[in-house]
């Protein structure tokens, strides 16, 4: 990168099979710039993060940070054929050792206790996720992005159990100052298999990771837990300008109540509290960015240079259709003994969808977010020409020419 240069950076969400849309998005803006004179070459992103199933997506993308067309084909390779044995146990005793008992002592700990059991860490056992990262990420890679500059950063976010505190852990070759706030703190560190992990250890859905940090060994879960600003890591990490792709409730319709509502499943509430994890920390922390940038806009230039704030351009793009809907399509992809399962809590019924859209890692389901993911983006295909200002990323390629500035926008809903 060219000294002086804005670094660009991506946030990618959690969101459980929801992050399929991510790679629908990233296909897109892949051929948005190719279309546009963008032929190949490393990743326009500069800085990547990634919180849950967005910090796996992350982070396969930055192991192929010198070649973007790559890092998206890979993606779009294992999301386009996803069954959820590649994630969790779907076989009948790996349901009988996970949901079945973990159920099983929800309703009957009170006898259960008495005969000593010993309880399920977890709903499911995501023992499989464990080949699937193997076999999808090359790290050694990622160390060879960094080292020769087709990358800045790259961070992965989880939350800790044991401290109570939200840890994001970063990995550069430039020296990058960690930053501490209220309950988070940042900590630089060689990301590997573990910290994919936990960031995407879906609270009691799957079972917690064991991390050493501080000196000591932490147990860590889902990254979306406690986030109440997810886009700082990239801001923090030297990113003037962020592409934030969002897993719902953004810009798709409100839901439509068309019958008397009923007391709310077991899947219904445990789906809705989902949400709130995954999706609602976005939304308020892009208000938050939005009304910066504007109060920055009205400052004179001598006050704004005196305050450590700085405006920060941003292109968000979220589905445009709910994901609960198209998930409740395709619970009938899962294998039997999953939907006899999750049919005992109610996530099995449309009203149970929400649960279902965060599970259902089935391509029927994924291609569907993939397809949605591409449409969304190639009707904001100005916002993205304009977001990645593309006569300036090819000048990056051609080191005589002088990069020249351009104006920022806040691009999205």
């Amino acid at each position: 990168m060219e000294d002086g240069q804005k670094k660009i950076g991506l946030l990618l969400t959690g969101g459980g099979a929801r992050a399929g849309y991510q790679v629908g998005v990233l296909h897109a803006v892949q051929q948005i710039l190719q279309d546009a004179g963008h032929f190949g070459g490393p990743s326009p992103f500069d800085i990547i993060c990634g919180t849950s199933a967005g910090a796996i997506n992350a982070t396969a993308l930055a192991c192929r940070a010198d070649s973007f067309e790559d890092g998206v084909a890979q993606l779009m390779s294992v999301w386009e054929n996803f069954t959820v044995d590649q994630v969790y146990r779907a076989d009948s005793l790996g349901i009988m050792r996970s949901g079945a008992r973990w159920l099983s002592i929800l309703s009957f700990g009170w006898l259960l206790r008495k005969w000593r059991a010993n309880p399920p860490n977890s709903f499911l056992d995501n023992t499989p996720l464990v080949s699937l990262l193997h076999r999808m990420l090359d790290l050694p890679r990622l160390d060879a992005a960094l080292a020769s500059g087709d990358l800045h950063a790259l961070a992965v976010t989880a939350s800790s159990y044991s401290g109570g505190h939200h840890i994001t852990f970063y990995q550069s070759v430039a020296e990058i100052a960690p930053w501490r706030r209220t309950q988070r703190l940042s900590m630089p560190a060689q990301i590997g298999i573990e910290h994919l992990l936990a960031s995407s250890a879906i609270p009691l859905i799957f079972p917690a990771t064991p991390i050493y940090c501080n000196d000591h060994q932490e147990y860590f879960g889902d990254g979306s837990m406690r986030q109440i600003a997810p886009i700082s890591p990239a801001i923090h990490l030297g990113a003037d300008k962020v592409l934030v792709i969002g897993a719902g409730r953004m810009a798709e319709p409100a839901a439509t109540v068309t019958e008397t509502p009923t007391y709310p499943s077991l899947a219904q509430i445990a789906g809705h509290a989902m949400s709130s994890i995954f999706l609602d920390s976005l939304a308020v922390d892009i208000e938050r960015l939005t009304r910066i940038n504007q109060t920055l806009s009205l400052l004179p230039e001598e006050h704004r240079n005196k305050t450590p704030l700085r405006p920060v351009e941003m292109l968000i793009i979220a589905p445009s259709q709910r994901l609960d809907s198209i998930a409740s399509r395709h619970v009938g992809s899962l294998p039997i003994s999953i939907r006899t399962l999750l049919g005992g809590i109610g996530a099995t019924e449309a009203r149970g969808g929400a649960l279902a859209s965060y599970l259902l890692f089935e391509s029927s389901y994924t291609c569907e977010l993939i397809r949605l993911g591409q449409a969304d983006t190639l009707a904001r295909r100005d916002d993205v020409l304009a977001f990645f200002d593309v006569d300036r990323r090819s000048r990056r390629r051609a080191p005589d020419q002088a990069a020249e500035p351009t104006l920022g926008h806040i691009g999205g809903e």
